[in-house]
């Protein structure tokens, strides 16, 4: 898996902002649509929408030195939906889909992770201040190479048995439990955890 946290400032449906970090590069690109019900949250419409979310991703790229092709758009997407897929058969959860075969993983989806992670990913280099960067400009279809080889890191690694969905009812965002007990069950403690303290602090005063 990439190295380095990082995490992604999503916003709930109530419009509160919050900072969730899956673990893991791969799962990152999941937070931006899906098939499904989660066509609803597609934020990949143009070329420069993939370029403005690698600036937010654990990557970090500079947008104005990012290059995508409006085919490389399309194959952001299909990988996507292929991780998706993939994701699912790991933690045997999957979010809503009028058709039960939405998030059936087939041997396309594995064709199009392979294929992805074949082509040339981003260069690593050293910067000044001592951390990890990459050598820029790049083309759309170089991170692509980077966050699908980091799919195939995190499912051929030692946490592939610990990809696991938010275990609140309404939450669908996936993440890698990288902690030592391996016990994390939310997306963000922030988010979904204090939405579950609070309904057992209610539940409790019910009771």
């Amino acid at each position: 898996m990439t190295d380095g946290a990082s995490g992604l400032t999503l916003i709930s449906p109530e419009g509160t902002r919050y900072l969730f970090d899956p673990g893991a590069l791969c799962l990152e690109l999941l937070t931006t649509g899906g098939p499904g019900a989660l066509a609803r949250y597609e934020v990949l419409h143009r070329p420069r929408d993939l370029a403005d979310w690698l600036a937010l991703s654990r990557l970090r790229l500079d947008p104005a030195r990012v290059e995508v092709a409006a085919d490389e758009l399309v194959a952001a997407r299909r990988l996507r939906d292929a991780l998706w897929r993939l994701v699912c058969v790991r933690t045997g959860a999957r979010p809503p889909a009028g058709d039960p075969a939405t998030f059936d993983a087939t041997p396309d989806d594995l064709d199009t992770l392979n294929r992805a992670a074949a082509g040339v990913p981003l260069a690593p280099q050293l910067a000044p201040d001592g951390a990890r960067a990459w050598a820029l400009p790049a083309t759309g279809g170089q991170p692509l190479a980077s966050i699908a080889r980091d799919a195939v890191d995190l499912f051929t690694g030692p946490y592939r048995d610990r990809i696991r969905e938010c275990a609140t009812h309404d939450c669908y965002l996936v993440f890698v439990d990288t902690s030592r007990p391996g016990r994390r069950r939310w997306c963000a403690m922030e988010r979904c955890g204090n939405r579950h303290k609070v309904r057992s602090l209610r539940a409790r005063r019910a009771e």
